[in-house]
């Protein structure tokens, strides 16, 4: 039997949690309608005092705290909602426990926006990891050893976990399910709960931001230049000479900026800009192609491709607010 110490904190999902939960107390049920043993013992445990109030409407009463729990088999950390910084501090000794659960064998999953605490604590370093879309930007900045991929729902990578957007929580947990029960239970819990287990990508749902979490206002100018005459064929060199600089320094600092370079910046810009249109109900895709700055079908359908992991149409057919 495995067991797993689920963690709870005042800032903790319900959605998350409770999904968590059904989700590994119906594959115990699963294995032992198998005529096998149950896989899992599910114990909750408190960041700090036993009694956790999650909300106005739900208590919870821990098992056990950090401080009670010498050993487990896996840790999971629900997402919470709230400032990662400021949850971060509130909840620091976690941060020191799981690495003494790590060190003492444990294997650590850390679901949507909970991935901070697995990258606070080190344990992400040298490794493959994923998030909630709208923060890998900004994880990636802060904690340049981890290898982030955005695209992917989840990631596994010696035992250290980490999962996409919230709902990708379960998948995290069906995978988990598969690896310690195997293929059939995994294939039955996905189809009682309705999840599609073999998603591989989250990159559909990004919205591009703009990356203006930064101090430099050349590079600022030079966005809101970029942002302002995507659909036209403009150069590095046009867009260097509004903020005077030479093309090597505007590169390194627009990278040091933004985490992107800036051709990769403009294309992400023209997709964001055709994502909206298709949204809207555009039906033209050449039109909208024309109308982002692109002159190449088989161009413009790739790097639709390459950023949403979708073409335009199926883009269109999932997303547009037309009835197909």
């Amino acid at each position: 039997m495995k067991h797993i110490s689920l963690v709870i904190f005042e800032e903790v999902l319900m959605s998350c949690l409770s999904g968590v939960m059904d989700l590994l107390d119906s594959a115990n049920e699963l294995v032992r309608k198998s005529g096998k043993p149950v896989p899992f013992r599910i114990q909750l445990v408190a960041a700090d005092e036993t009694e956790v109030r999650v909300s106005p409407h739900v208590h919870f009463s821990c098992d056990k705290t950090l401080s009670d729990l010498r050993s487990t088999d896996l840790v999971i950390i629900p997402s919470f909602s709230g400032e990662a910084d400021h949850v971060l501090k509130k909840y620091s000794p976690l941060l020191i426990w799981l690495t003494k659960m790590k060190a003492r064998g444990a294997e650590v999953a850390g679901l949507c926006n909970s991935s901070y605490f697995l990258a606070e604590a080190g344990l992400l370093n040298g490794r493959n990891a994923t998030s909630h879309w709208q923060i890998v930007n900004e994880m990636q900045r802060k904690y340049p050893g981890i290898q982030f991929m955005p695209d992917k729902v989840i990631t596994d990578c010696d035992g250290v976990y980490t999962s996409g957007s919230a709902s990708f929580a379960l998948n995290l947990i069906i995978y988990l399910v598969e690896k310690f029960c195997g293929r059939d239970i995994s294939i039955q819990l996905s189809k009682q709960y309705a999840i599609d287990m073999d998603r591989s990508a989250q990159n559909y749902f990004a919205v591009f931001q703009g990356q203006r979490q930064h101090e430099d206002d050349a590079i600022l100018r030079a966005q809101i230049f970029m942002e302002e005459h995507y659909h036209s064929a403009i150069t590095i060199e046009q867009i260097t000479e509004q903020v005077n600089m030479s093309r090597r320094n505007f590169i390194r600092r627009f990278k040091q900026a933004t985490g992107s370079n800036p051709i990769e910046y403009l294309r992400r810009l023209k997709i964001e800009a055709a994502k909206k249109a298709l949204e809207n109900g555009k039906d033209d895709i050449y039109s909208i192609m024309f109308d982002v700055g692109y002159n190449d079908v088989k161009a413009f359908r790739s790097s639709f491709r390459r950023t949403t992991g979708l073409s335009p149409a199926g883009y269109q057919k999932k997303y547009s607010r037309k009835e197909h």
